[in-house]
């Protein structure tokens, strides 16, 4: 089966090259703006920026389908770019239907490489979006890119790869896998005019530990986002781990009260953490720490914020005024 278009006529269409070159360092705009998302736990405690690049790290399963399609309907972009690259195919109907819906498709292109289709094809999948997303970057629109996800991205360029004769090295990946992912993740980012603010899923195991997809995003990303199995387990979704994400530019592109009310929210869910278990069973003895016992007073409170619906949209300002009322 060939491409398919919707039904709308593409030979007047304008061209470009799948893969392009990244933005000049010196040309492209700084990452200065907030880009709000909708979505409080990211708003609130990871700020992202208007052409920023992250990471969301998950396992299948963990809540990564819903979680971007939570973003497309809360984003303030002009336009979203989703690619679904080595997805099962009953899965890329569901995701449109169920999780996008009609308003969600209104201003999203959707580039999709099945799981069956051939490893150039899926590469050139993920290429595709890309271009497409520089495009509307160029034209000075607000873009954002989801790529879901770059672990099947990386495994068809390992197929590529071996059949051309590379030798295997980290977890049987080539080298040249580890040269084409800064290739395609630097051409997002600010350009001159617009931006493309990019996410790129990652299929981890666990924490993630010696994964070297996932060791070689960080590497390249602007920041990442952790989902936890045990959050997705109980029921709390998004299922953001809040401590173990970061995003690198949150400091640049929030307001001084904003990143002081991260920072105290940050403290009191450590201490809760440290705490939790004590608490279950019943050993911990109120009044030994003023911060422990500030953190469990507030644990319902601050589940609150974090936990979503995901047709649930909360605008940016009314999320920062609620962190720094539960802050104070």
């Amino acid at each position: 089966a060939g491409p398919s278009t919707g039904g709308a006529d593409l030979s007047d269409a304008p061209t470009r090259p799948l893969r392009g070159p990244a933005p000049n360092p010196l040309t492209r705009q700084l990452v200065e703006r907030p880009m709000p998302l909708g979505v409080r736990v990211i708003d609130g405690l990871l700020t992202v920026g208007e052409g920023q690049r992250l990471g969301i790290y998950g396992e299948p399963g963990g809540g990564k389908s819903s979680l971007l399609a939570q973003i497309v309907k809360g984003t303030q972009a002009d336009i979203c770019v989703i690619a679904l690259i080595g997805e099962r195919g009953r899965e890329v109907r569901e995701f449109v239907e169920r999780h996008l819906g009609a308003e969600g498709m209104a201003r999203t292109v959707l580039v999709v490489s099945t799981s069956d289709r051939s490893a150039v094809e899926r590469v050139q999948a993920a290429q595709a979006a890309t271009a497409i997303a520089e495009h509307f970057r160029d034209a000075g629109r607000r873009v954002v890119l989801m790529m879901d996800s770059v672990t099947r991205f990386a495994r068809a360029l390992r197929e590529i790869g071996l059949a051309a004769g590379e030798p295997p090295t980290r977890r049987g990946f080539p080298p040249s896998v580890f040269a084409s992912l800064p290739g395609l993740m630097e051409r997002a980012g600010p350009g001159e005019h617009g931006s493309i603010t990019a996410f790129y899923t990652v299929l981890v195991e666990g924490d993630g530990a010696g994964d070297p997809i996932a060791e070689e995003t960080r590497g390249i990303l602007d920041g990442h986002i952790v989902l936890s199995p045990a959050l997705a387990a109980s029921g709390h979704y998004p299922a953001v781990d809040v401590l173990t994400s970061r995003s690198r530019v949150m400091n640049a592109v929030a307001v001084p009260d904003h990143v002081k009310a991260a920072a105290r929210w940050r403290e009191l869910l450590a201490r809760y953490a440290e705490a939790e278990f004590l608490v279950q069973v019943g050993e911990y003895k109120a009044g030994s720490d003023p911060l422990t016992d500030t953190a469990i007073a507030r644990i319902g409170e601050l589940r609150g914020f974090l936990r979503q619906a995901e047709s649930e949209t909360t605008s940016f300002e009314e999320t920062v005024a609620w962190m720094q009322r539960l802050a104070a």
